[in-house]
């Protein structure tokens, strides 16, 4: 009898079998992970508002010509983030234009930050000066 080369049917079967294993415990898991990008995501675009609001803010209190006013009747959520982030709001992000009645007041403002895609909300808070 010849010298034959390959695989049997058993071991195929066997393959096929533990590939599908592995694809049922690994779906759900990479589905999770994803809202877990998502959520991490937002929480970077509301840290770094919240950051660069917290340094305009510094820089405004030492000396008024430096930084960006963020208090007054024309400035909204939306605009003060795009004023104070170098880049503006992130592609895939708002803020809800909305704010306070005469524009963001000097002192805290809460503004929401929604993702787009996910509909995700998240919080933030500008200081207006």
């Amino acid at each position: 009898m010849k010298n034959q080369k390959g695989f049997t049917m058993i071991e195929l079967v066997v393959v096929i079998v533990v590939l599908g294993i592995l694809a049922a415990v690994a779906i759900p898991k990479f589905v999770d992970i994803s809202a877990e990008a998502k959520t991490a995501a937002l929480d970077g675009v509301v840290g770094g508002i919240a950051s660069a609001s917290a340094v305009n803010y510094a820089a405004r209190s030492v000396d008024s010509s430096k930084g960006v006013a963020t208090a007054g009747v024309a400035i909204f959520c939306s605009n003060a983030a795009t004023a104070l982030l170098e880049g503006g709001i992130p592609d895939g992000y708002t803020l809800d234009p909305a704010a306070p009645v005469g524009g963001l007041v000097a002192g805290s403002n809460t503004c929401t930050v929604t993702q787009v895609d996910g509909g995700v909300t998240k919080d933030v808070t500008i200081i207006g000066i």
